[in-house]
Order: C-alpha cells, then sequence, then structure tokens
C-alpha cells in the first residue's frame, strides 16, 4: 500500500523543474484545465482574484520564443549576448508541453494594496506548483524582463500585468534534494 504524501511532505518536496528537463510529451487540456481551477482557490483579499492567466500551447509557444529572441537582440548590447542564451528560448520554448502567462489583475476600485494582489497571484501559482506531481508534471516560473509588464502578442486589458511564465512539462528528472539554510536562521522571536 503506497503511502499518502501529506502537505508537508508536498511542501518540502517542491522543486523547480527545467524545460531542459522535459520530455516530448503532450499535457491534456484536461489537467491544465484542473491546475488553473486548483490555482483559482488560492487567498485572496477582499475577494478580487486577481489571477488570470494564458495558456500557450502549440504554435503560441513559438511565439513566445520569437518574442524572447527579438527582445534579446534588441535590448541587450551585442557584445553581451549570447548564443547559448538565444538557443535557450528556443529550446525553453519548444520543450514545454504548455507555457502559462501568469497575470496580475489590479481591482478596478484598487481597494487592495497592488502587493497584495502580486502575492495573491503568487499564492495561485503556487498551488498549481504544489499539485504537479500529482500528474508526474514539472514546473518552472521564469520572469524575463520582456515578459514582465504588457508584451502585446498577451493582448492584456488595460489594469492586467504579466508576471512571468510558468514552463510546464512531463519530466524524467532524477530527484532532486532541497538547498535551503534552516528555517531557525531567519526567523527572530519576540515576547
Amino acid at each position: 500500500m503506497s503511502q499518502v504524501p501529506t502537505i508537508q511532505s508536498i511542501i518540502r518536496d517542491r522543486r523547480s523543474i527545467f524545460p531542459k528537463m522535459f520530455i516530448d510529451k503532450p499535457i491534456d487540456r484536461a489537467i491544465i484545465e484542473e491546475l488553473l481551477d486548483l490555482a483559482n482557490f488560492a487567498p485572496t483579499h477582499a475577494l478580487t482574484e486577481p489571477w488570470r492567466f494564458v495558456v500557450l500551447t502549440g504554435a503560441s509557444k513559438t511565439k513566445v520564443g520569437d518574442h524572447l529572441t527579438e527582445w534579446y537582440l534588441a535590448n541587450v548590447p551585442e557584445e553581451r549576448q549570447s548564443e547559448k542564451k538565444l538557443k535557450k528560448f528556443r529550446t525553453n520554448t519548444e520543450k514545454a508541453g504548455a507555457i502559462i502567462a501568469i497575470i496580475r489583475r489590479r481591482d478596478p476600485d484598487e481597494r487592495i494594496p497592488e502587493w497584495e494582489e502580486t502575492a495573491a497571484v503568487a499564492m495561485a501559482v503556487q498551488n498549481m506548483w504544489l499539485s504537479l506531481p500529482a500528474y508526474d508534471l514539472g514546473g518552472y516560473w521564469s520572469s524575463p524582463r520582456s515578459m514582465i509588464g504588457q508584451p502585446a502578442f498577451l493582448e492584456l486589458e488595460e489594469r492586467e500585468v504579466c508576471l512571468g511564465l510558468f514552463y510546464l512539462g512531463y519530466h524524467q528528472a532524477p530527484e532532486l534534494t532541497a538547498k535551503r539554510t534552516p528555517s531557525a536562521d531567519k526567523v527572530r522571536w519576540m515576547d
């Protein structure tokens, strides 16, 4: 009989699985929809639910690679450009089973501080991330400068900004160990 994982073990075992570790296997749309539904249960102050997502599959993943490449070539001085970096943009987008653009939509009345809405979006992403092992998926949140804000190809609304890309894929990554210093090193107690 297999042991049911506890929430503690799920949190401790969460890892970034990078696109270079992904294998070529499509992700069923129903699984992505389930992950997004789990994201939807994140905490949200005043129920603003500021998270929005744009799911990129097929040819739209190529648009991401094109955007990353074009921005890099236009904004990074030529002497600092790297063929390795350019190749990585293409490889990451091609190897991903899906890419989810992470969007924050500001409450129109701005009742909630912007940082709280950003935190709520991050918690929605964490819900997805913690759910990935149930589907044998890995994920990685990347926030390239070219994606932060309102990249035109995402067709965002006025109050929306992109906070990065969440790469999803099946993988054959080895078991990875956590690299964390003890929590006691980051805590002060006051009486």
